[in-house]
């Protein structure tokens, strides 16, 4: 027996070793992670043979007495079986890599012998486990945890079947008989299982780490035979050790952790008898959908693939697939991630969707739906829809006694078009409805005539390509500072920055369903927030204010006190929470206990304070056991940052107790219900972290309260949520307007329709106590169906604030005062009475009128008013969104400016699905739009109806023939009472849709009223000069151009900006119009500066015709038949090249005058 002062001097002497040999490490030397993410590592003895024999001369001069029963010593740390002792922290894992302990460490942390080995646990023949232990002598004396292992296991085989009374033995005596076990091993013997070799001479090391490189702590060993045995378990430092493995390359192990992709490792192949193998485990979580099936049309006969793709970890190995909600037999069809269909029949027709399944859950993708129609039935309808396009203020028609006119158009559905060989899961060619034949009507306006295209017919052709992108400006919540030079991550991905002003743009990939981004403080001033975006599936750019919140200022915390940190600070109020770490929980990535002062900084958003609902993370929502997707209802979420007293390296916390006060959580239903969620950053979902538990307690000396009471561990998330899973769901029609006049044919999409989720205080309805959701959602063509919480039983359980914005500008809501209009606002009585609808500024006049609230009063099934919108069950989503206009929905409307646009070939900019292939298209690209603007000055006491007429110019397809019109009122100075200006649109020159040749605009500005050019831009004029042709300007009342090719820049008055979207090109150039300048941005009117014309304009008599009126003087000649010697082109005397009569126009070519 080793008395105590023997084995301290032991200890003492293994720590001046340690220190001699260095900090050695088995995972010195990491390998990169493979698919399986583990690397293996073969240790000599013979490699540190030299160290080795200098530790043995110490060891042996000092303690000749006691004898070292191993043969080398390895620098591994061996691992327990199943560690019990008190200082590990259980069920989660630790980070970091080994260590051994300083010298002073060591010396406070001797151990007690081993105690003989257990009897087998195996029965008889059968192989087993033995165990054997020691105790801590320093956790008695001085109450310090010992880190080196007090508990081990080794492989034996059980007693003799004949002899009950025969001892256990490590290995077996004999080889298995040939004759009972196939089983043959090159090196060692045939456990008597016949699944496994043994080697008494051989030791297998082992190391099982996280994601980041942290131990994994309790991580449990597993021998794969015919039934898995459990060999041993990893300590706290993540290091395992197993006697008897063979080194032959057949062991396999399986290593398992809760929450974590269970490892497979083969013991590889050697000739060494000291083996060390390294594993890295993977988070586990259930399988996200990447990409779900294509809508597809076939005809009858024929065959279409329908494919789904999933990730995760571990990875999806199952894929149902169902038609119409109905499981496919797969024995029937024989899929996996892919569904083949042929020789179709209108049966088949019908939505689609897959479930794709792994051991860590299951995942839904959305539906698809395939429409099969006949062999020879027409692909679309021929027949356009009714679309309403209005028409100038000077362009009445008595017939329909309206501004409007009828155009037609024809939806973008995919349609059955020409098919490729072999089975794709996406078609190489998408096919879609769309105009197939035009013809030009002639609209009789007041003295002149408007040419426009109308739809006349519908087909089946290429659907138009486009891009999607979101753009927006990244801002603090509170103060409104820009998050400059962020960066942007898609998953693990940087894709975008943000710029000096926090704005970004982000291209979205095809095939994109859920948009998960990442904002990032470099400074680390803002807490890192991710945001699931909602974008344009049909293209186009989308406008996302993202709101972020500022990081708490750090607290000193001393890691070997008890500290409780407060969440929620709320005047009048107490706290919704408490965190409380206990003495010594913090530790470093190696797992080594961190026993220096903590900075804490905790950031907690309040859900009690509603102006911070739209800073939520992500869109609150998980996946559940089935792989729906399922709404969450928070308490507030928190964020945390624990880092060492420098801030230089990031610490973990370990039993860590979440206090919720039961007083904050008024739903009696939501207590049991209530969960601790963390959040993954890549696919923006919540994934449960821990239940809670009742406890009734007295803290900070007040009374006795009751408090749920959760734990956690803090390691690689940061970000935590206090929700509860809510199944009452419903969703909201919405609807966006260009105007007041509420017309289907003004509907706009891309407008971003918010929802915050509030719960209504007892007696105070118009007074939120807390918000619990925030939801947004874009409008399409159809408008929007944003969901929200509901009840059918009480109406006024939740409530909802509802806002839409578009480009960063919001939208106006119907109001709600004197009384409430139901055909304005449109819901009809009495379903608006209980839903109690109430604009923003219902009792406040100085309100904004940006916004409304409703009670979430879930439609009953016995009320038919109530079954037609605006509120929907959540399983109705389909009406919802299939609902036609004459349904009931809540409308939001832009304030209408004084800017018109007209098209020859009608597009919609909100739709860019709409655009037409036409000579006359105004925009002649549908993934590149180039808006172009001239800055117009006007002298005079009023301000002045500018119009921008859009002519062929050089092209021999549409030279005289009308693009389009463009009115604009200009802005009085706010400083020059008799000076205003205007950012006049006009169309740029340059290629037509079939990019084959440049066509110079013919442009003509003319101001409404008495008006005189004044001046031209000299630098405009002398561009125009040298890029011939010019054309003539003998009228003083207007200017003529041919638009130039070149974005020349605010030092000639023209600002030019391509963009991916049309809206956004137009919004950027008017912002540089606005502020004369080429790459600044203003929504005030800078009349001054960067001006490309001046005209002087005086107060026009009653008697006076205006000047639209006057457009042709003889014969009310129309846009669409200039004539061919028009004094337009004619070259001024004085230019390069000069002529003395007109040039007729079909001789105009470009630039070869």
């Amino acid at each position: 027996m080793v008395t105590a002062k023997g084995w301290l001097l032991l200890l003492l002497l293994l720590g001046a070793t340690s220190v001699l040999g260095g900090h050695e490490s088995l995972t010195s030397s990491r390998t990169p992670a493979s698919p399986a993410r583990w690397a293996l590592l073969v240790t000599s003895p013979e490699r540190s043979s030299s160290r080795i024999a200098a530790r043995q001369r110490i060891l042996k001069q000092a303690l000749g007495r006691i004898q070292i029963r191993q043969k080398t010593f390895s620098p591994l740390v061996m691992l327990s079986l199943e560690s019990k002792r008190s200082g590990s922290r259980g069920g989660e894992a630790t980070l970091g890599y080994i260590r051994r302990s300083p010298l002073l460490q060591d010396s406070k942390r001797f151990l007690s012998p081993w105690s003989t080995w257990s009897e087998c646990s195996g029965k008889c023949g059968q192989t087993g486990v033995q165990k054997r232990t020691r105790s801590c002598l320093a956790e008695r004396l001085w109450g310090v945890h010992c880190s080196e292992v007090t508990e081990e296991g080794r492989l034996c085989v059980g007693h003799v079947c004949s002899d009950s009374t025969a001892h256990p033995r490590p290995l077996p005596e004999r080889r298995a008989s040939p004759a009972a076990c196939n089983l043959t091993c090159a090196t060692g013997r045939v456990n008597a299982d016949c699944d496994a070799c043994m080697c008494e001479d051989a030791t297998l090391h082992g190391k099982v780490s996280l994601e980041d490189g942290s131990p994994a702590a309790e991580a449990r060993v597993y021998l794969q035979a015919k039934k898995l045995k459990l060999l041993t378990t990893a300590d706290s430092g993540g290091t395992f050790r197993i006697p008897g493995v063979c080194p032959d390359g057949k062991n396999t192990l399986k290593i398992k952790k809760a929450k974590y992709v269970t490892a497979t490792v083969t013991v590889p192949k050697s000739t060494e008898r000291n083996l060390a193998i390294q594993v890295q485990l993977e988070r586990s979580g259930k399988p996200y959908i990447l990409k779900s099936p294509d809508d597809k049309s076939r005809r009858v006969g024929q065959s279409v693939s329908l494919c789904c793709d999933a990730v995760g970890s571990p990875a999806p190995d199952r894929y149902l697939w169902y038609h119409n909600g109905s499981l496919l037999d797969p024995s029937i069809y024989k899929y996996k991630n892919n569904l083949i269909l042929k020789n179709l029949n209108r049966g088949q027709s019908g939505e689609y969707f897959c479930k794709a399944s792994s051991d860590g859950g299951s995942a839904k993708s959305q539906s698809a739906k395939l429409s099969v129609i006949g062999r020879h039935e027409a692909a679309c309808n021929p027949q356009p829809q009714s679309h309403l396009i209005r028409l100038p203020r000077d362009c009445f028609q008595n017939t329909t006694n309206s501004f409007y006119y009828d155009v037609g158009k024809c939806p973008a559905k995919i349609c059955a078009g020409k098919l490729d060989k072999g089975l794709r899961c996406k078609d190489s060619t998408a096919y879609c409805c769309g105009v197939s034949k035009m013809e030009t009507r002639e609209i009789l306006c007041n003295g002149y005539t408007l040419p426009t295209k109308i739809a006349v017919e519908c087909g089946c052709k290429k659907c138009t390509e486009t891009r999607k992108t979101v753009r927006g400006r990244a801002i603090a919540a509170d103060n409104g500072e820009p998050l400059r030079f962020g960066h942007i991550y898609m998953g693990n991905k940087r894709v975008s920055m943000t710029g000096y002003k926090g704005t970004f743009s982000v291209h979205i990939p095809a095939d994109t369903e859920r948009l998960v981004l990442t904002f990032v403080d470099r400074l680390q001033k803002f807490v890192n927030t991710t945001k699931v975006l909602p974008f344009n599936e049909k293209g186009g750019a989308v406008f996302h204010e993202i709101k972020l919140l500022r990081k708490k200022a750090p607290v000193t915390l001393e890691s070997s006190e008890t500290n409780v940190i407060s969440l929620g600070e709320m005047e009048d109020d107490d706290p919704i929470a408490e965190l409380e770490i206990p003495p010594y929980a913090f530790y470093r990535k190696n797992g080594e206990v961190y026993k220096g002062k903590v900075k804490a900084s905790v950031t907690f958003l309040d859900p009690r304070n509603i102006s911070m609902a739209d800073v939520t993370q992500s869109d609150l929502n998980f996946v559940d056991e089935e792989g729906d997707i399922f709404p969450l209802r928070t308490y507030g979420m928190f964020s945390v940052d624990f880092t060492d007293e420098l801030g230089t390296e990031s610490l973990n916390a370990g039993e860590v107790k979440v206090h919720l006060d039961t007083a904050q959580v008024k739903m009696p239903e939501h207590l049991e219900e209530m969960k601790l969620w963390s959040l993954n950053p890549e696919t923006g979902l919540w994934e449960e972290e821990g239940d809670f538990s009742l406890e009734r307690s007295r803290r900070h000396k007040r009374e006795e309260r009751t408090f749920l009471v959760g734990n956690m561990e803090i390691k690689e998330r940061r970000l935590f949520n206090l929700d509860v899973p809510e199944s009452r769901r419903c969703y909201i029609k919405v609807r966006a307007y260009r105007s007041e006049r509420f017309l289907p044919s003004e509907q706009i999409q891309g407008v971003v329709v918010s929802v915050i989720n509030t719960e209504p205080e007892p007696g105070f309805s118009s007074n939120p106590r807390a918000w619990g959701r925030f939801d947004s959602a874009v409008t399409g063509p159809n408008g929007a169906c944003v969901p929200a919480f509901c009840d059918e039983q009480n109406p006024e359980a939740y409530a909802a604030y509802i806002l839409a914005s578009l480009g960063g500008e919001e939208l106006e809501a119907v109001s709600s005062a004197p009384k409430l209009n139901p055909n304005v606002i449109g819901v009809p009585q009495p379903y608006l009475n209980k839903l109690n609808y109430r604009r923003t500024d219902h009792e406040d006049p100085n309100t904004k009128k940006t916004a409304f609230s409703i009670n979430m009063a879930k439609p009953s099934s016995n009320s038919p008013e109530e079954n037609d919108g605006p509120i929907y069950a959540y399983e109705n989503l389909k009406e919802c969104e299939e609902a036609p206009y004459s349904s009931a929905h809540f409308r939001f409307y832009r304030v209408e400016g004084d800017r018109y646009d007209y098209n020859t070939v009608p597009f919609n900019e909100d739709d860019l699905m709409s655009w037409t292939d036409d000579y006359l298209a105004w925009w002649p690209k549908p993934m590149e739009f180039r808006a172009c603007y001239i800055k117009v000055k006007i002298n005079g006491p009023q301000e002045v109806n500018i119009r921008s007429r859009n002519m062929g110019g050089t092209h021999p397809r549409t030279i005289g023939k009308l693009y389009g019109i463009r009115d604009v009122r200009s802005i009085r100075a706010i400083d020059q009472p008799n000076t205003s200006a205007a950012c006049l649109e006009f169309k740029c020159s340059g290629m037509l849709y079939d990019q084959d040749r440049v066509d110079r605009t013919l442009v003509k500005v003319v101001p409404q009223g008495s008006c005189r050019r004044e001046s031209v831009n000299s630098m405009f004029h002398e561009y125009l000069v040298n890029h011939l042709p010019m054309a003539t300007n003998n009228d003083s009342s207007e200017y003529t151009m041919l638009a130039p090719l070149d974005p020349l820049g605010h030092n000639y008055g023209i600002y030019t900006v391509t963009d991916q979207d049309p809206r956004i090109a137009k919004e950027i150039a008017l912002g540089r119009c606005f502020d004369g300048t080429s790459d600044g941005t203003s929504r005030t009117m800078k009349s001054d500066v960067g001006v490309a014309l001046t005209f002087t304009c005086s107060e026009r008599s009653p008697a006076e015709q205006s000047i639209f009126q006057s457009q042709r003087n003889s014969g009310q000649q129309s846009l669409s038949n200039l004539p061919r010697d028009s004094p337009a082109y004619q070259r001024p005397q004085g230019s390069r090249r000069t002529t003395q009569g007109r040039s007729p126009m079909r001789a105009q070519r470009s630039p070869t005058y």
